[in-house]
């Protein structure tokens, strides 16, 4: 009996430990509950705006994505929204965009589609987020190992997968006009090329088919970038 009364005793004083550093633990994560006000919109640049989703991307990369009290946010963007900034992107699983720049429910507009092209559906979103609700940062980015990339460089045939790869087409061929290399899906390295040039190719036919995103860039409203993801480490690499 004697035996039993100190092994119960140690047994609650571990227990009182583990909680209080469960405690403690909690109070260290401390959840963010803040959201994007159009105050908070308003007030920031395209550069700072491009500065914070690269700050962003830096935590995801090092595991250190922001706490967040996300059925507070939900609350709290219900009557309203002022992201700042469109990330056109595409939509392999393997690029979860809000993650990958750290950001929580309401900061950003999200537009996927296979090779991250432009269409008019993609257009009129864009210029919603823009013109309509004010976002100051248009990103299209592409990503490693692509496989829209992929499939319009093997000129796949496949239903209505052969009408979408063609807005990609241009691309490839612009990377393969004086390539010096094999112009082939096992080529990593032009695979690479034909990403990031599509990526230059979309913002062009951005600039070309919205005269409503090539005005608000004209007067300095918007900025629109490129940029590349590195699959195998979560970076994100602007591009010229």
């Amino acid at each position: 009996m004697k035996l039993i009364i100190p092994a119960i005793l140690l047994f609650f004083a571990a227990c009182s430990g583990a909680d209080m550093n469960s405690q403690s633990a909690s109070a260290e994560a401390e959840l963010v509950d803040d959201v994007m006000t159009q105050e908070d919109q308003q007030a920031l640049t395209a550069d700072e705006i491009l500065q914070d989703l690269q700050e962003g991307n830096e935590r995801y990369v090092n595991n250190n994505l922001t706490p967040r009290d996300y059925s507070a946010q939900v609350s709290k963007t219900a009557d309203g929204q002022y992201p700042e900034a469109v990330v056109i992107s595409c939509i392999d699983s393997r690029v979860p965009v809000e993650h990958v720049f750290d950001k929580g429910v309401g900061d950003i507009f999200v537009a996927r589609v296979a090779g991250n092209f432009v269409n008019e559906d993609i257009l009129g979103s864009t210029e919603f987020a823009t013109a309509v609700a004010g976002s100051k940062v248009i990103l299209v980015m592409g990503h490693e190992h692509c496989g829209a990339v992929k499939s319009a460089i093997d000129d796949v045939q496949m239903g209505n997968i052969t009408a979408m790869l063609s807005k990609i087409k241009p691309a490839v061929e612009r990377t393969e006009e004086g390539y010096e290399g094999e112009t082939t899906t096992e080529n990593d390295s032009f695979v690479t090329d034909v990403v990031n040039n599509n990526v230059r190719y979309t913002i062009e036919q951005m600039r070309e088919r919205s005269p409503i995103i090539a005005e608000l860039e004209r007067n300095g409203d918007v900025v629109i970038a490129g940029a590349f993801y590195d699959l195998d480490t979560g970076r994100v690499t602007m591009l010229d």
